[in-house]
């Protein structure tokens, strides 16, 4: 304990420009402390990132095709209950940051987001397109196997670039255009058609169904992906050098969230609560994709830091593999052809390509 304090101080004096240095016969043991711990929480990263991942995609893909007694759940309502029960949860976080104190924990809120009005608006936009975005996904999880799905989301690495570079006048390297074409290629082949099947309408023929929940499955995620680009992008250029923590960020997007997925649901499903209950056909599996969209964004939040472009790589990768396995052969909804194969392997390529940064002797020397 001593040694790591004292390499807190040598850090702190050495930002601070001055020539003190660490005692050369503590640096070799501090240092492998820390890669230590570093590397332990690298490796909790990536499997946080690939259980929540493939966890919520495939109870979600699960919790929608379920033939079930009863009416089934109505997802716009399971999109306000999960932005209720995340903003709770920030709630108790920002709690226990406080002290147990309910005075420190009401000055501060009053402070950031009620004497901040327009700071706390200018997160509305986010906010509403996240909300569109959840909603998205599960139609798109309707219609779509987990396996295609998981595949096609990865098209948000190609919104994102392109709303980086306009928005946030970011230049991209020529590895990182190359692998946005490789991208759009892999996501091109796994549209192809395959022998999937479908939640569709009964009156419908078996070939039209599938044609048609494909489609609709399709346009839900390239929206989604546009949704998590822009909103991602503009969240990042409103609040560079902004200084309230991610806990508070998640309480003011999950209050608009709130307040714009209830008026959603009331508007595209008013008439159904109304006869049905708002908690219409809630069961276990749906109270477990709710738990699992509400917490898992912000467990995530936690350990992201630790995670490095390669790692993110591996947990994509991990995830879209994972699904289709459970797709083939517990779901029973995935059938993958040769196009599936060859296009999630460019996905999987892409994704490592576009994350790849070349290190330089200064990246790697200390400075």
């Amino acid at each position: 304990m001593e040694e790591r304090e004292q390499f807190q101080k040598w850090s702190k004096t050495r930002e601070g420009g001055s020539t003190t240095t660490m005692p050369s016969h503590s640096v070799p043991k501090i240092v492998k402390m820390e890669g230590k711990d570093s590397k332990n929480m690298k490796y909790i990263s990536l499997g946080v990132l690939i259980m929540q991942t493939t966890s919520l995609v495939l109870t979600m893909r699960y919790s929608r095709t379920v033939q079930d007694s009863g009416p089934r759940y109505l997802s716009s309502t399971a999109v306000v209950v999960a932005e209720f029960m995340k903003v709770l949860a920030c709630f108790v976080i920002i709690y226990v940051q406080q002290g147990w104190s309910l005075r420190r924990l009401s000055v501060l809120l009053n402070s950031e987001i009620v004497e901040k009005p327009m700071e706390t608006l200018k997160l509305s936009i986010p906010s509403g397109l996240y909300t569109v975005q959840n909603n998205l996904l599960y139609i798109a999880l309707s219609n779509l196997d987990a396996a295609t799905y998981q595949v096609t989301y990865q098209l948000k690495i190609l919104t994102t670039a392109l709303f980086s570079v306009v928005m946030l006048q970011r230049s991209l390297d020529k590895v990182k255009w190359i692998s946005l074409v490789i991208l759009m290629i892999g996501v091109a082949l796994v549209q192809m058609p395959t022998d999937n099947k479908a939640v569709v309408p009964a009156e419908t023929t078996i070939g039209e169904q599938s044609k048609s929940s494909r489609m609709i499955g399709f346009i839900s995620v390239i929206a989604a992906c546009f949704s998590s680009g822009f909103s991602g992008v503009y969240f990042e250029k409103i609040l560079k050098g902004s200084k309230p923590s991610i806990w508070i960020r998640n309480v003011q997007l999950g209050l608009f969230g709130i307040a714009i997925g209830l008026a959603g649901a009331l508007l595209s499903n008013g008439k159904s609560i109304y006869d049905g209950g708002f908690f219409q056909g809630y069961n276990t599996i749906t109270w477990v994709v709710i738990s699992l969209q509400a917490f898992g964004g912000l467990v995530i939040a936690t350990v992201i830091k630790y995670a490095d472009n390669i790692l993110k790589g591996f947990a994509t990768s991990l995830s879209i593999i994972l699904s289709t396995v459970i797709s083939i052969y517990l779901l029973d909804d995935f059938t993958p052809n040769r196009y599936f194969t060859v296009g999630a392997l460019a996905v999987i390529i892409s994704t490592f390509l576009y994350g790849y940064e070349r290190k330089t002797p200064g990246d790697i020397l200390p400075k």
